[in-house]
C-alpha cells in the first residue's frame, strides 16, 4: 500500500496518541483526512469518508471499535487494529480482516502494518 500518499482516518480516544499517529503518518507521507475519538464519530467516518486505510484503536472510551471494522470490511477500506494487547485483544472474528499493531509502536513498526495492508 506504500509507493503513494494515502488518505487516514485515525480512530483513537487519546488524544495525545492520536496526534502522534498523526505525526507519524504525515511523516510516512500520508494524509490524515479525519480524527475521530468516540464510536458514534468514528462510525459515521467509517461509512462516509473517503480513505484508502484507517488505523483504528480497538477500546475507544470503554467500547469496542469492531463496529467501525464491519462498516470499514462492507466498504473494502483496510485497516490497522492497534491495541495495548496485541492480538489477543481483538475479537477472534476480526484477527484476520485487519493488521493487529501493538501498543507502544514506532514509525518504522506503523509504516511496515501499513505497508501489509491489502490495496483497496
Amino acid at each position: 500500500m506504500s509507493g503513494r500518499r494515502l488518505q487516514a482516518l485515525v480512530v483513537e480516544d487519546e488524544m495525545t496518541i492520536a496526534l502522534m499517529i498523526e505525526d507519524m503518518l504525515t511523516d510516512l507521507g500520508h494524509q490524515v483526512v479525519a480524527m475521530a475519538m468516540r464510536l458514534p464519530q468514528a462510525l459515521e467516518l467509517a461509512k462516509t469518508s473517503e480513505i484508502d486505510f484507517v488505523v483504528l484503536d480497538v477500546n475507544l472510551d470503554g467500547h469496542m471499535s469492531f463496529a467501525v471494522a464491519d462498516a470499514l470490511i462492507e466498504r473494502g477500506v483496510p485497516f490497522v487494529f492497534v491495541t495495548g494487547y496485541g492480538a489477543a485483544g481483538v475479537d477472534p472474528k476480526y484477527r484476520h480482516q485487519g493488521i493487529v499493531l501493538q501498543k507502544p509502536f514506532d514509525l518504522a513498526d506503523l509504516e511496515k502494518a501499513i505497508e501489509r495492508l491489502p490495496p483497496r
